[in-house]
């Protein structure tokens, strides 16, 4: 009787996330991820975290659901798609800066509100629970795996069957004795490693080992300067890197298949002269849902002048003054990113200011090797 009460507890929650907005749920006993511990540990030791913290803090914690909710019997899984149609960019706004799809949106409140739905449903019925997704409290994509909600792909993404990986993950641990779901779903990538090649700074060094150190997406979140042998390969995202989705089997026949809205242009288009003009304060409340380092505007900055560089027309005086701003500006790290991006450019020649700054941030990068030049105009101005 306890085991029928249980599947149809299951069942009910299960219903209760798909009617509040989530598109896929399982279930997965409550157990310590031993193995992903044991990973997570050997790519730590090995360096590949870089600099990220999240679930490499602490293995032991994010690997174990008893941390967080003693007593757990069961994670309640939920998925939520992000997948929109991609607007072109505005024509009208100058340069811009390419939102990683998952950005486009505020998917991560519609998760919690399906997450937090089932949770308010496990409660009802006695139960404790605690919602956790996109915290360093427990590794999501082994949760969602054990769930059975997909398979890890070569691109260390879960991936649906018959979806792909558009989709943001969370759980709600519970200590209510729920049964699994079938089970891991069987890998469905086979011989396929187009993701690998995709990957525009190969950081994915091994079949669902992703190099934090070479990955875009970290580099924009992490401290200190952007790398420099990432910088042209930035290209003009401001947040994120969805090449390796992009380039799945899976995720283009979705794209294909299910007809979806397109995103806000506003979301999915940052104008980059508007937001290097922009005071701190309007930044943090424009683009405070981003994780930038330490709540510190000026790595938004930092990634805006790459960027700049990369997709910005020296012949466009705007383009041009706001470079030279930037060469004036008080902090060393703009000053050397707004030489790289006018070095970028073909402008050389605005650097007369630097060549006595005391900064090792500024001096390092006037003796670095120039970048290739962006555009040709910019190569027609040096000759």
């Amino acid at each position: 009787m306890a085991d029928v009460l249980a599947t149809d507890l299951a069942d009910l929650v299960r219903s209760v996330g798909l009617t509040h907005g989530l598109d896929a749920v399982g279930v997965a006993p409550a157990e310590p991820f031993v193995a992903t511990r044991a990973v997570l540990e050997a790519r730590k030791r090995a360096g590949l975290n870089g600099s990220m913290q999240f679930t490499y803090r602490n293995p032991a914690r994010s690997t174990d659901p008893q941390r967080t909710l003693p007593g757990a019997q069961a994670l309640v899984v939920g998925a939520r798609s992000y997948h929109r149609e991609r607007p072109a960019p505005p024509a009208d706004r100058g340069p811009v800066a390419r939102v990683a799809d998952y950005m486009c949106g505020d998917d991560y409140a519609a998760l919690h509100d399906g997450l937090q739905a089932m949770a308010d449903a496990l409660v009802d019925a006695g139960h404790r629970t605690c919602v956790v997704a996109d915290q360093n409290h427990l590794v999501d994509r082994e949760a969602a795996y054990r769930a059975g909600l997909g398979w890890y792909g070569k691109s260390a993404n879960v991936l649906l069957p018959g979806h792909g990986s558009w989709f943001v993950l969370g759980s709600v641990l519970t200590d209510a004795p729920l049964p699994p779901s079938s089970g891991p779903v069987a890998d469905g990538c086979g011989s396929c490693d187009r993701c690998i090649g995709g990957c525009p700074t190969g950081a994915i060094v091994a079949p669902g080992v992703v190099d934090a150190r070479r990955c875009l997406a970290w580099s924009l979140q992490a401290t200190g300067a952007f790398p420099r042998d990432q910088r042209v390969a930035l290209g003009d995202r401001i947040y994120g890197c969805d090449d390796c989705q992009d380039v799945c089997p899976p995720n283009r026949r979705e794209q294909r298949a299910v007809d979806v809205a397109t995103a806000d242009p506003a979301l999915a288009w940052v104008p980059l002269l508007a937001l290097l003009d922009a005071p701190d304060a309007d930044l943090l409340e424009r683009f405070g849902r981003w994780y930038l380092p330490d709540r510190d505007v000026r790595y938004l900055r930092r990634n805006a002048l790459v960027v700049l560089g990369n997709v910005g027309d020296p012949a466009v005086a705007e383009v041009i003054a706001v470079v030279e701003r930037y060469l004036r500006h008080a902090d060393p790290l703009l000053r050397s990113h707004a030489a790289w991006a006018a070095r970028r450019l073909g402008r050389a020649d605005l650097l007369a200011s630097l060549v006595a700054d005391p900064s090792l941030e500024v001096r390092a990068e006037l003796a670095a090797e120039a970048p290739p030049l962006r555009h040709a105009l910019a190569a027609e101005h040096d000759r």
